[in-house]
């Protein structure tokens, strides 16, 4: 591992260990017995202002025409497979009472990588500009199809639930499904941007510098939010779980992508050493930020992509000298 990326991975570690610490000595305050706690209301600070900033920012100034769509199918195909599998997996798994939003943020938790803060490196670092290119081209999509997609699940869910509850029509589920699914501070601003995108239409210069001055807070807020989610909700008390979703984000997910990106789709080189390499990445922090909308496994999250993160350190190198000894 280069000495660019090992820095990059302490400073990371460095915020979330800061983050922790205020979280510790409740600077932001107390957690409120069935209210919010600090790191909640930060959660929501970017669940609803930071994350749409950004996701509209990069869906309206996206270049669709010129997007690698075999690279981007190498990656997405198995990656919303398995998070298919995983969702199902779990929701055949979930016991009564259990929250219905379990499976959908076990889903976020193996598939939503780090792609900014330690992917953007990673990438620079080994495979210079034009692997940087691919990782970049990759990324632009990342967030709006991963958290699209589990946002319809876990809002289907919910309303299923609710629809029970209260004795709905399946059209009614439907309908509140759709409505739950559309406006919201993830899937809204996508449209919203592809909508804009499609008309031809270019950001003003003053909104432009507004919605990326918005977007550079969601990197430090998240990291600083994995700290402080530790401090209050603490480790889990069952570590089966937390290991098998890190081992599965950091080992199955990417060998997946390298077995249908160049098994089936006949994607080879450097596009393919990106996508896998974006793929071994470490869960992020928008999964914990997932989570903590739901206010379903915030503690379990958090140890995730705590444990992966650490982890990484020592997969990355495995699949980089497999790529290399595959001569990709």
């Amino acid at each position: 591992m280069s000495e660019a990326i090992f820095y990059k991975l302490a400073a990371l570690i460095s915020v979330v260990a800061l983050g922790w610490f205020v979280g510790r000595m409740r600077w932001l305050g107390q957690p409120e017995p069935g209210g919010n706690d600090p790191a909640r209301v930060l959660s929501n600070a970017a669940f609803y202002l930071f994350v749409p900033a950004l996701l509209f920012r990069t869906t309206a100034r996206l270049e669709l025409a010129a997007l690698p769509w075999l690279t981007l199918a190498g990656f997405f195909i198995p990656v919303l497979g398995l998070i298919v599998a995983v969702y199902f997996w779990q929701r055949s798994r979930l016991r009564a009472g259990a929250p219905v939003a379990r499976p959908s943020v076990q889903a976020i938790t193996v598939s939503f990588g780090n792609t900014l803060q330690i992917g953007v490196p990673l990438a620079a670092s080994v495979f210079g500009e034009t692997g940087l290119a691919i990782h970049i081209t990759v990324v632009s999509l990342h967030a709006l199809t991963i958290l699209s997609l589990l946002t319809l699940l876990v809002e289907l869910d919910l309303a299923r639930e609710q629809a029970e509850a209260q004795g709905s029509s399946l059209l009614s589920t439907l309908l509140a499904t759709v409505r739950n699914t559309v406006i919201h501070p993830v899937v809204l601003p996508v449209l919203s941007g592809l909508v804009f995108n499609a008309l031809g239409l270019r950001l003003p210069a003053l909104l432009d510098e507004v919605l990326q001055l918005l977007g550079t807070a969601v990197v430090p807020l998240c990291l600083t939010l994995i700290g402080m989610s530790l401090a209050y909700y603490g480790w889990p008390a069952a570590w089966r779980s937390v290991v098998l979703l890190a081992l599965l984000k950091l080992l199955l997910l990417p060998a997946l992508v390298l077995g249908f990106a160049h098994g089936v789709l006949g994607v080879g080189g450097m596009p393919l050493a990106v996508i896998v390499m974006l793929a071994a990445l470490p869960s992020g922090s928008n999964a914990l930020i997932f989570a903590q909308r739901y206010r379903c496994e915030e503690g379990e999250t958090t140890a995730a992509i705590v444990l992966s993160t650490l982890a990484f350190v020592l997969t990355a190198p495995l699949w980089l000298a497999l790529l290399s000894w595959m001569k990709f």
